[in-house]
């Protein structure tokens, strides 16, 4: 009976531990809802940060209008990059962040990419113009401002009105590099830091065509992981995610 009775003490008691373990991990996560033109550079921070503070980062990418839409129903995010400093500060403006945690952490860059495999050669983004260009791949403006800033280019080019019925467009940023990847899209505009080191010709587009992609970030008021919120908001402002995100191509204060 005493037997019976130690080993029924010791599974209640590993059993406690495992939940408690369970409440710590759960303690040391956060879910980072990021713009997708960072997919790449946020898993390389995501992970210096986790080696840093022992904190895991959750990462949920997409389009800035839609995220921003998902965080004003509630979504359970506790920090959130966006591709934009627009859409911070209209949650902003509607309390869903922390008092002054909205910052500006990258000005992003536009970029041609002309994959490998193509028949198509260019030198320029006015060269889209030319007639063997059929499909060029860009996020929706609607939804990205990658994709406003593109058609901004495409107009200061000066021949917007000579590709506009050859555009195909994607919800976000990394789906019209898909576009590229298939095989579907002659030329794709994206974020510079998703295909810089990808096979094909990277075109850096000049911020003289468009308006600055001026990227902000915001810790969420419903967030119940603050304090790690904060911590991961300061790892990218100030500490080693600055050198990743400069690594990556983005430009940093």
């Amino acid at each position: 009976m005493r037997s019976r009775l130690t080993a029924l003490l010791i599974i209640v008691t590993f059993c406690g531990g495992v939940r408690q373990s369970e409440a710590r991990t759960a303690e040391r996560e956060i879910t980072v809802a990021a713009a997708a033109n960072l997919m790449q550079v946020l898993q390389d921070i995501s992970a210096d940060f986790e080696k840093q503070t022992r904190i895991h980062a959750v990462l949920s990418f997409g389009s800035t209008a839609v995220l921003t839409s998902q965080i004003e129903n509630s979504a359970p995010f506790d920090v959130f990059l966006a591709a934009d400093a627009e859409h911070v500060e209209k949650l902003a403006s509607e309390h869903l962040l922390v008092a002054a945690s909205a910052a500006v952490y990258a000005t992003g860059v536009l970029a041609l990419w002309i994959p490998a495999g193509t028949k198509v050669k260019l030198n320029a983004v006015r060269e889209l113009a030319q007639a063997n260009v059929h499909v060029i791949a860009v996020a929706n403006p609607k939804l990205a401002p990658y994709g406003t800033a593109t058609v901004e280019t495409l107009q200061h080019a000066g021949i917007w009105d000579r590709v506009k019925d050859r555009i195909v467009y994607a919800e976000n940023i990394s789906m019209s590099k898909q576009y590229g990847i298939s095989g579907n899209a002659d030329a794709v505009f994206t974020a510079y830091s998703l295909v810089f080191r990808d096979k094909g010709k990277v075109i850096s587009v000049p911020e003289s065509m468009h308006a600055p992609i001026v990227q902000k970030l915001g810790v969420l008021a419903s967030s119940q992981h603050k304090e790690a919120a904060q911590s991961f908001a300061e790892f990218v402002l100030y500490g080693p995610g600055r050198a990743t995100l400069a690594r990556y191509g983005y430009k940093v204060q």
